[in-house]
């Protein structure tokens, strides 16, 4: 009773891709693959972080993406 079965794992994932559709779902794991491999890219390079080298990524990213807008953040002192 703990433990859900098969069953309760396909009704939950399929009320998920109603809720969502699958475009979104799509989108949502690839986002989060890049995600992963650049924390993995930047833990293994061991950097803090180039500037240059993160607006590029950003400007690369924001060519495939039209919908997003490109924000700079100010760090506080």
């Amino acid at each position: 009773m703990g433990t859900f079965s098969v069953w309760h794992w396909l009704i939950v994932l399929l009320i998920v891709v109603l809720v969502f559709g699958t475009k979104k779902l799509k989108n949502l794991g690839g986002d989060l693959g890049s995600a992963v491999k650049g924390f993995k890219d930047g833990m293994k390079d061991g950097t803090t972080g180039d500037a240059t080298a993160d607006k590029a990524a950003v400007a690369d990213q924001t060519k495939a993406d039209k919908n997003t807008i490109d924000v700079d953040a100010k760090q506080k002192s």
